[in-house]
């Protein structure tokens, strides 16, 4: 069964459930994210209740203590289509405005989880908080859920390595450039997509050229030199690919940008408009060089290094097959 996103609540009102509902801001859809929303769908597959999310945008700080906002993993896009993936057939992306920051936990219980959403069940990481000051907690939830009438389970959160897997350890690990490590607890490669935009040129007349992005807006981008795979969407062409995430310092620039060299273009004389860069190993922090030169010979030694990760993988993928 396919996805049906609501966006507002008189779309969603006596069209969203009966439900097993996983709440949370869902940011990344790491691997504990996934561990609850598999609750919820094998709970909603057991007892014929969709499988459903219930998500939030803005963020929740954003009206609360917007100084607190963290910059996000994913943009909404990719969260709702990681949402769909991990088999939420409905998902109700809940826009917060003051007045719903003030609903009480009893207010926002009756009125959004039993009459909008027709919730049956629901499924919360034991760190979850709701209702004006968030004053809900997990067994707020639960004296709820006994008086209004559905279950309430709370998802206990996972471990990798000996850390809790969480939106906050992926934040920490991106800012630090450990693509690999955020890639690990994400299930998946961290990403970011985009137009293609021009750049100034500068790469294709002094050093090499590039495919750029603008950084999404508010979405975390890991700063330095990274191993990279490029995909178009629109054709599935991918391509093994070196990116910088920086500002350009040999050429004196000063804004961020997304610069990707695909290590064996096939463009058929045709630039991709759209496309998704997936971070795969940090290679070295960006710094500035004397000379354009000096700049070229450093990207070449970076494309050698990525050849040799690439075929690391392909040697690896023989030895299984």
């Amino acid at each position: 069964m396919s996805r049906v996103i609501f966006r507002s609540i008189p779309e969603a009102h006596g069209a969203f459930g009966p439900c097993a509902l996983a709440i949370g801001n869902f940011d990344g859809v790491h691997i504990g994210h996934q561990a609850l929303l598999a609750d919820a769908a094998r709970f909603g597959s057991k007892d014929a209740f969709f499988p459903a999310a219930l998500t939030f945008d803005p963020h929740p700080t954003v009206v609360v203590a917007p100084d607190r906002t963290p910059p996000f993993i994913c943009t909404l896009d990719q969260r709702l289509h990681f949402l769909e993936i991990a088999g939420m057939t409905r998902i109700m992306v809940l826009h917060i405005t003051a007045e719903i920051a003030r609903l009480s936990p009893e207010e926002f219980v009756r009125q959004i989880l039993v009459d909008l959403l027709d919730t049956r069940a629901v499924f919360v990481g034991g760190n979850f908080r709701f209702g004006h000051k968030q004053a809900g907690t997990p067994d707020t939830l639960r004296e709820l859920g006994k008086r209004f009438g559905f279950v309430s389970q709370i998802v206990q959160p996972v471990s990798y390595r000996g850390e809790i897997v969480s939106s906050s350890a992926i934040r920490n690990c991106l800012s630090e450039g450990k693509v690999s490590r955020a890639g690990r607890l994400l299930g998946r490669c961290f990403s970011v997509e985009g137009p293609v935009v021009p750049g100034r040129g500068i790469g294709r007349t002094k050093a090499v050229p590039t495919l750029n992005l603008h950084p999404p807006p508010d979405q975390i981008v890991p700063r330095g030199i990274y191993i990279t795979e490029t995909l178009e969407a629109s054709t599935g062409l991918r391509w093994q690919s070196v990116t910088s995430v920086g500002t350009n310092p040999t050429f004196g620039e000063t804004s961020v940008t997304i610069e990707t060299f695909l290590l064996a273009p096939a463009f058929d004389g045709k630039t991709p408009q759209r496309i998704q860069v997936f971070f795969r190993r940090f290679i070295r922090p960006e710094r500035r060089f004397d000379t354009p030169e000096a700049l070229k010979a450093e990207i070449e030694h970076d494309v050698s290094r990525a050849q040799a990760y690439w075929r690391r993988i392909a040697t690896l993928k023989a030895s299984i097959y």
